[in-house]
Formats: structure tokens, C-alpha cells, sequence
């Protein structure tokens, strides 16, 4: 009685008051988390808003990493103050979101998301009951019963140094489990993405998702194909981007969302998928850009994600008799046929595809003016790192990654060496194609060599 009396006050969804059990506090020793751990901007956005007079918390995924003894690749905190007061706060900050406000508070580099105590109603559900506005404001207590996972709902408070659980988040972090508050059939009608946010949190963390956590799964993942193809065009840069992108990928195959949800990854998670060397090897250096924290080219990692298709096009036109480059080009011209009807890839992104796969075709020729006009290329240098994948991969022999490795480091004599060395291999054009341009006329200077290229 008394739980129905909670859940019908609060409108929380059935079973969250059943696990809620009692607010538990843990003091420096039992949690470890440090306040010279978090970022300078963390720390001075949550001491401002305290010495304001309110309240202030470093919430969710920055905690879980910090006790997971992991570096949080940013903060995000949580408050009473409402978006108008925090923005009256900072300077330099901005109110953003329809759905939620939340406020942006940029400290030098950094952006640090703040965002009000969440009530425990939502404004407006369309009909399958997703959440279209939430902007109902509420206290800590309601805010943790709101977040999605036990271990994404510990509150740090670096005033003392404490860390507030109200969901047994603690017990499950230690746990290595990742359990749903509420009912998650609920939650994932509220909010569908919550299903790759399970999955991409599990493989990430290396945590196993919680039976009645994972179980209503399948049964919703339809629910997804409702979303914008742009929000889950970024929730699938998420999954690629975590750091653990294959892992990421097979858990979304045995969750059952890896088909019919990502039309992209439809054409890359197929029965093959685990013997493809080259989308492996792609996806590890990937992932070992991540950790070393370098830039990552989003449009090179679709083009390693799509090239398996490209490339058996192209080989197949190739042994049915068609030139090299305009075989690659067909196939090419079929992998865009379906993005633009399916795959929902942003231009920005798919220009680089095209021009990565493209150039592929011209590191065979290695005579003459052209390799020297081909390091003049604004993506030779990815076209290069694919060719290296391609490589690893067996797909090309090493000898060709090798020429190419000495010839952007050699000097005038050197090239000229190399140029002559790969003549003598066999990289110089056809003789056939050198006759037929001669009969067409005066031969063409070495700076231009038309559409071959």
C-alpha cells in the first residue's frame, strides 16, 4: 500500500520504489573519488553554484568512471538551480534543449553540462509513451529515481567529498551490472535509445546487463525505427566511438537491435561480420586512436565500416573483365545508391568516404609524374592509412604500403629510384594504353593525364 501511495505521489514507474531501499551516503574512504580528481571547470562551476547557496553535485557517468578508476572524458553536474539562475550564474553560458533545458557553462577549454533536478512527471508522451517534453523540476531524490541506470544515478558532492547513492548504485558498480531503475519496458518506451545506451554501457564497462533489465529488449527494439534518422546516426557514432567498437557492435547483434534498427550496420553485421579481418582491424586502431587520444576522422571510420561491400563490387567487376578504376567507381556508385535511400550518412561524411575509396585504385600506378601528383592529394594521407589497413588485412601485398611509406619520405634521387624500381616491377602503364593515346594525337604532358585519374 504504501509503495502504490509512493509511486501514484511521485508517478514513478512500478517497481522503482521496490529496489529504492534507503538514501545511503559514502564518505571518502569507502568510495576513493578525490576532489583534485575532477576538473578544474567541474570543481569551480559546482563551488560557485554552493557558495550561490545551492545545491551542486558531479553526477552520473564522471562518478562511475572515477570508482571505476577510469579518467571521465567530461563532467557533468547537477543542481537544484533552476536553467535562469545558473545562466544568471556564468558569463559564459548558454541555455540549450526543448525537450530539457539544460545550461552549457564554458571555463576555458571546457564545457561543463548543467542540468536542474528533474521531477518524477513528464510534461508529454505521444502515444507510445516517448517522452517529447520534460521540463518538470524536482528534487535530488526525484532526479535519481529519472536517470536511467543505478550506476549513472551516484551523486559526488566535493565539498566533503561524499557520494550519495539512492539506487544501490554502489552495490552494482561493484557488481560489474548494469540494472534499469524503474520498470524498463517503461523506460524504453519513455525513451527507445535507452536500449543502445544499455548495450553500449555493457560492452564499454565490460558490465552484464541485468536479466529484467535485457529481456524486454528485443521485444521493443521496433520502437527504435520510430527515432530521427539523425539521433540514431549519433548514437551509432557513440557505439563506434566508445573505445570498445566491436565489442560494442556483437552486443548489438545478440541484443537482437544490430538488424533492421541501423540500416548502415545491416550491411556490415551479416553472417560474415565475424570473419572480416579488415572491419576488426579497423575498429581496434580505432579504438587505439581513442585511447592515445588522437583526432578520429568520422568519415574514414564509415569508409572502413562500408569498404567490405565496396570492395567485393569491385573485384567482381574487375574479374568480369572491367578496368580497374571504373569498376571501383560502379561499385562505388551502388554503396551511395543505398546510403541515399537508407543509411542516412550526412554529405560531410560521405564525400570522404567516396574520396578514401577512390583513391585506392591509383596507388597501382607508380610511374611517371603521378605518384608525385598523388601526394599533392588533400586526403592522400587517409587514403594512405586505408591502403595500410587493407594490408594488415591481406588484402594488398605489404610491398605496396612499403614503396609507397619510402616515397613521401625520400629526397628528388631517391623518388627517382623508386619510381624507376617499381617500373622495373611492373607498375608502368600498359603498353597497349600508351599506343592507343599515341594514335589519338600529340601524348599528353606529364602534368595532366585526363580522366584516367
Amino acid at each position: 500500500m504504501i509503495r502504490k501511495l509512493i509511486r501514484k505521489v511521485l508517478e514513478l514507474p512500478a517497481g522503482m520504489a521496490k529496489r529504492r531501499g534507503k538514501l545511503r551516503v559514502y564518505p571518502l574512504p569507502q568510495h576513493g573519488i578525490r576532489r583534485d580528481q575532477l576538473s578544474s571547470a567541474a570543481l569551480r562551476v559546482t563551488s560557485r553554484l554552493q557558495e550561490a547557496g545551492y545545491s551542486a553535485y558531479v553526477v552520473g557517468g564522471a562518478v562511475r568512471d572515477l570508482m571505476l578508476g577510469v579518467s571521465p572524458k567530461d563532467f557533468d553536474v547537477a543542481t537544484n538551480a533552476t536553467p535562469e539562475q545558473v545562466h544568471h550564474l556564468f558569463r559564459r553560458s548558454r541555455i540549450i534543449g526543448r525537450r530539457f533545458r539544460i545550461v552549457h557553462v564554458m571555463m576555458g577549454p571546457e564545457t561543463i553540462e548543467v542540468t536542474t533536478f528533474r521531477g518524477g512527471s513528464v510534461d508529454d508522451t505521444n502515444e507510445t509513451g516517448r517522452i517529447m517534453a520534460d521540463n518538470s523540476f524536482g528534487s535530488q531524490e526525484e532526479d535519481a529515481h529519472r536517470r536511467d541506470f543505478t550506476v549513472n544515478a551516484l551523486f559526488y558532492d566535493p565539498s566533503d567529498e561524499t557520494v550519495i547513492d539512492y539506487h544501490h548504485g554502489v552495490k552494482d558498480l561493484h557488481a560489474k551490472k548494469l540494472v534499469m531503475i524503474g520498470q524498463p519496458a517503461r523506460r524504453y518506451q519513455e525513451d527507445p535509445v535507452r536500449m543502445l545506451r544499455a548495450v553500449r554501457l555493457a560492452a564499454k564497462l565490460g558490465f552484464e546487463i541485468d536479466d529484467a533489465t535485457k529481456k524486454p529488449i528485443r521485444a521493443h527494439a521496433h520502437l527504435l525505427k520510430k527515432e530521427p534518422p539523425a539521433r540514431l546516426f549519433d548514437e551509432l557514432l557513440k557505439l563506434l566511438m566508445s573505445g570498445h567498437a566491436y565489442a560494442c557492435l556483437k552486443k548489438l547483434r545478440e541484443e537482437g537491435l544490430a538488424r533492421g534498427v541501423f540500416p548502415l550496420l545491416d550491411a556490415v553485421m551479416d553472417d560474415k561480420a565475424g570473419d572480416d579481418p579488415f572491419l576488426r582491424l579497423s575498429l581496434d586502431s580505432t579504438d587505439a586512436r581513442l585511447r592515445a587520444d588522437k583526432p578520429i576522422s568520422v568519415g574514414f571510420l564509415l569508409a572502413t565500416l562500408l569498404w567490405r561491400q565496396v570492395n567485393q563490387g569491385w573485384q567482381k567487376r574487375i574479374a568480369a573483365g572491367e578496368k580497374s578504376l571504373p569498376a571501383l567507381m560502379s561499385a562505388i556508385a551502388d554503396i551511395e545508391a543505398e546510403q541515399d535511400n537508407d543509411f542516412a550518412i550526412p554529405r560531410r561524411f560521405s564525400v570522404t568516404m567516396r574520396e578514401i575509396w577512390t583513391l585506392q585504385a591509383r596507388f597501382d600506378n607508380r610511374t611517371g609524374s603521378r605518384p608525385y601528383r598523388f601526394l599533392e592529394q588533400p586526403r592522400f594521407r587517409a587514403a594512405y592509412d586505408f591502403l595500410a589497413l587493407r594490408s594488415e588485412a591481406g588484402e594488398v601485398p605489404r610491398e605496396l604500403v612499403e614503396w609507397w611509406e619510402r616515397f613521401q619520405r625520400a629526397d628528388g634521387a631517391e623518388c627517382e629510384r623508386l619510381i624507376a624500381e617499381a617500373k622495373e616491377s611492373g607498375g608502368e602503364e600498359p603498353a597497349k594504353k600508351r599506343r592507343r593515346r599515341r594514335s589519338g594525337g600529340r601524348r599528353r604532358s606529364e602534368g595532366s593525364e585526363g580522366g584516367a585519374e
